[in-house]
This record gives structure tokens, C-alpha cells and sequence, in this order.
């Protein structure tokens, strides 16, 4: 089976599926955040680099799910294919940090992809306030988030609710981390795992 954490930069993607890994003895696949080789240039010069890097994601991601249909395990992906083209790449856009010719290849790209792939058996969705997003990105230091506008976080966030709002690819799991912390209270994290388990009850 095929789950998926989506969520805005600093919800706390990452770390739920690690821990959710563990947890069902799961395949994690993480964002590519480390070894990305435009992240950097990205924060600096959006307009530049916004193409490349969201080509790179959606090449990454997809490679990503062709290797699930390939293994037997349960498998488990820190943010979706679909995010990069439902919200990433059109705020990009809209925002005039990408043209409109890179907008339209890499939406074509994007559908012929999608055409070879399956959502997941769930999406849980990490819904969050700019200010805590904003606490959780100070927290972990990276030093290419430092320039990541509280402009820029909204953006994504009303993105993010519009595409949850129609989502239909699966079973959706919302989870609200402005009054939860997963990472530090078991408590917190056996309240997802319960949600999960009730959901998973209905997919077999």
C-alpha cells in the first residue's frame, strides 16, 4: 500500500514519517532536501531557479513511486507528486517567479507523469498556522530557509487548503499540528496512529 504526508514547509512532514515508518515497519521515502543541488540558488533567486528545482522534485518524486510498484512493501512518501503541481509550481507562477513557457512545460510534463502513476491509499494532510510553521522552520536551522517570506508560507497555506478541500485520489487524514506535537508526546503521536488504524480498517 501506498501512504503519503503532505503539508506546508515546517509541518512537520518529515518527522511523522519517520516515526510512522517505524511504527507500521513501513518504506520511507523522504523530500530530497540534503543532497538537492538547487535549493540553495532557489531561496536566493527564486525567478532563476524555480524550474529547475521544481523539475527536479517532480523527477525525484516519480522515481520515487516507480520503484513502490516495483516493491511488495507498504511505502510511505514525505509529500506527493501532486503537491509540486497543484501548489508549488502554480504559486510560482502566480507569483510571477516562473513564466509562463516553463509554467506550460512543466505542466505537461506533469500530466504525463500523473498518467503513469496511482495517488495513495491515503493522504495525511499536516495542516498548520504561518506562525507555527514559521516556529518550526526557525527551530530546525536550515540555512536556505532563512529567506522564506511569511508571504510566500501563506501562499502555499491557501493553496494547500483549496487542494485539500476537492482532494478525491484516496482516504484523506487531516491532522491539525498547531494543537498536537507528535514528536515530543506519544500520547500525540498514538492519536494519529489510532486515526490511521481506523482508516486502514476500511481500506481492506
Amino acid at each position: 500500500m501506498y501512504f503519503a504526508i503532505a503539508g506546508n514547509i515546517g509541518a512537520g512532514k518529515t518527522s511523522l514519517a519517520e516515526l510512522l515508518s517505524k511504527n507500521y515497519d513501513w518504506e520511507a521515502h523522504y523530500e530530497d532536501v540534503i543532497d538537492n543541488p538547487y535549493l540553495d540558488d532557489f531561496y536566493n533567486h527564486m525567478e532563476r531557479w524555480s524550474f529547475n528545482l521544481q523539475v527536479y522534485f517532480l523527477n525525484s518524486r516519480f522515481r520515487q513511486l516507480k520503484n513502490f510498484r516495483n516493491s511488495n512493501k507498504n511505502f510511505i512518501q514525505d509529500r506527493t507528486i501532486y503537491e509540486d503541481a497543484h501548489i508549488f509550481a502554480p504559486n510560482l507562477h502566480a507569483m510571477g517567479l516562473m513564466n509562463q513557457r516553463d509554467f506550460n512545460n512543466y505542466q505537461s510534463l506533469f500530466e504525463l507523469m500523473e498518467s503513469m502513476v496511482q495517488g495513495p491509499d491515503m493522504l495525511i494532510y499536516l495542516r498548520s498556522s504561518i506562525p507555527n510553521l514559521v516556529s518550526k522552520i526557525h527551530k530546525r536551522g536550515r540555512e536556505y530557509e532563512n529567506s522564506i517570506s511569511i508571504e510566500y508560507l501563506s501562499r502555499l497555506n491557501e493553496r494547500y487548503e483549496a487542494w485539500v478541500s476537492t482532494y478525491q485520489k484516496g482516504k484523506l487524514l487531516i491532522v491539525d499540528v498547531d494543537k498536537i506535537d507528535f514528536v515530543e508526546n506519544k500520547e500525540d503521536l498514538g492519536q494519529i496512529i489510532e486515526k490511521i488504524d481506523a482508516e486502514l480498517n476500511g481500506l481492506f
